[in-house]
């Protein structure tokens, strides 16, 4: 069994923030894979389902930002899960917009929902940095990531959570570079690009 955690701000005011792609990527695979409906618990939404031949718990903290680690312990706890069984979706300021990258452990650059996770379960679980680009100040970031997405940006918004649905289940079976690699292929075949300064666009 795994643990797949979206993390992002609750409620309708944050719903189309920077901050909450994690929560599209796991809203995704769970339309995408026909897990179960949502229910509360673990002061979180979780919704549960097959990828392959793995069983996955996906889970929204309900709890704000800062607080992710809360309902991941518990989560963690219930279910009897290391470190290792959990991975985590959420935005990357210093990635560029539509990019993907995977890791296990590191640092956590800032980010409150890693800070609060690493604090309750440790800090070896494995990360899906989601790109959301870099506001270029450091004093605008925080308003960057708390702003909502252009609709411009929606069609890559769109194009990278169902590639990550689509191939979620190389995670379960701990192949992140297959992963990784089918992700960027469905990103180049559906026509995006993305210099690291730019905001991605369809090929001419």
């Amino acid at each position: 069994m795994r643990l797949f955690v979206g993390l992002g701000n609750p409620g309708a005011k944050y719903q189309g923030n920077r901050h909450n792609i994690g929560f599209m990527a796991v809203d995704e695979i769970a339309r995408r894979h026909g897990f179960g409906p949502w229910r509360r618990r673990f002061q979180g939404e979780t919704s549960e389902g097959n990828l392959g031949n793995g069983r996955v718990i996906l889970l929204k903290p309900t709890t704000y930002m800062n607080e992710s680690g809360n309902a991941v312990g518990e989560a963690t706890k219930f279910f009897k899960m290391g470190v290792g069984d959990i991975t985590v979706f959420h935005d990357e300021i210093e990635l560029p917009p539509a990019k993907l990258r995977v890791k296990i452990g590191g640092g956590i650059a800032g980010h409150n929902g890693l800070r609060s996770i690493s604090a309750h379960v440790g800090n070896d679980y494995r990360r899906v940095r989601l790109g959301v680009g870099h506001p270029g100040v450091k004093d605008l970031v925080h308003q960057h990531v708390l702003s909502d997405f252009a609709k411009s940006e929606m069609p890559w918004i769109s194009a990278l959570c169902e590639a990550i649905a689509d191939n979620a289940a190389f995670i379960v079976t701990g192949q992140d570079a297959s992963f990784a690699n089918k992700v960027h292929l469905a990103m180049d075949a559906k026509g995006f690009t993305s210099k690291d300064d730019s905001e991605p666009s369809p090929k001419k």
